[in-house]
């Protein structure tokens, strides 16, 4: 399993740290679990796949897919609470702030945006 939290960490691109604030725990307790001195309990490897979304059958075996499937709510709201435990200044909040203050008009814009990249996207391949 320690092979598999650092692979997850470094997936999601966190430092030991900031996995470690995410769930409660000191940093070296994560590097401990990471280099297999010790083993998370079960109840922190239930907060690890509920924090990040992760596939728990994954986590403690290998098998299957490293997270979970979501729906676009679920993911709504797993951005929600990660950006609610980030610094306020933070890109993600400043984005997600600017994109809560757009038009209707500027939404449909990105829309129309978007669509082009992604054409464009698939004539280049």
């Amino acid at each position: 399993m320690n092979e598999r939290l650092k692979k997850l960490r470094k997936n999601l691109d966190m430092t030991q740290q900031k996995f470690a604030d995410r769930i409660g725990c000191k940093r070296n307790t994560v590097a401990k679990y990471e280099t297999g001195v010790n083993s998370p309990s079960a109840a922190v490897i239930s907060l690890i796949c509920r924090e990040f979304n992760v596939n728990e059958d994954w986590l403690r075996t290998g098998n299957g897919e490293m997270f979970l499937t979501t729906n676009r709510n679920a993911d709504i709201a797993r951005l929600t609470r990660q950006l609610l435990s980030e610094e306020s200044d933070s890109f993600k909040n400043r984005f997600i702030s600017m994109l809560s203050n757009l038009t209707v008009e500027e939404w449909e814009f990105l829309e129309k945006k978007s669509k082009e990249l992604c054409e464009t996207e698939t004539t280049e391949d």
